[in-house]
């Protein structure tokens, strides 16, 4: 009983989407105040992905910056558990030359985690590409609205899923909803 409880009382957020799916929690439409975009991990591949969401929230009508107004945080994750090399990338594995360009300032560096094939593939999965967005008002941090999203795409083509992934998020982001990701074929 308790364990149920336990997960009845996790945030909306904690609750990722299916793969393939988006979710959008709007617990108000996003404000027309000035915004800025956050990414918990730098990464490339995180930058290019912000700017997307920066050009989707300017039209809106949101003024959008580094700092000022309300705070959007940005979790971008590309996680490829079959890949060749057995070590997952992203915040928990290796370095990714793809997706840490020479600006970057990523955390510092973990022990690598090994993680072996345990048997044969499964049919379904693949390398991983999450977006979760949370936007926070600047007076209390109280969450505003959230959108998370996922999708199976090869490295070649994460930054392409995200903007079609950021596309679907912003296409009717003032209600709450689950919706097909706009996934690539």
């Amino acid at each position: 009983m308790a364990l149920l409880a336990w997960g009845a009382a996790l945030p909306a957020a904690a609750q990722a989407p299916k793969i393939g799916q988006l979710e959008i929690r709007a617990y108000q439409p996003i404000p027309k105040t000035k915004t800025a975009v956050q990414l918990t991990s730098d990464s490339a591949l995180g930058r290019n992905l912000r700017r997307e969401v920066m050009i989707r929230l300017s039209r809106r009508g949101n003024e959008v910056g580094f700092s000022g107004g309300n705070v959007m945080r940005m979790d971008v994750q590309y996680i490829d558990l079959l890949g060749d090399s057995g070590i997952t990338r992203g915040p928990v594995g290796g370095r990714d030359q793809n997706f840490d360009g020479p600006a970057a300032n990523p955390r510092p560096e973990v022990p690598g985690i090994r993680i072996e094939r345990g048997g044969p593939a499964p049919m379904s999965g693949g390398p991983t590409l999450r977006i979760t967005l949370t936007l926070y008002s600047t007076d209390g941090g109280k969450v505003l609205w959230t959108a998370a999203a996922s999708c199976y795409t090869q490295a070649s083509m994460a930054e392409t899923a995200g903007t079609l992934m950021i596309d679907s998020i912003f296409s009717d982001a003032d209600r709450n909803r689950i919706a097909d990701a706009g996934c690539p074929l």
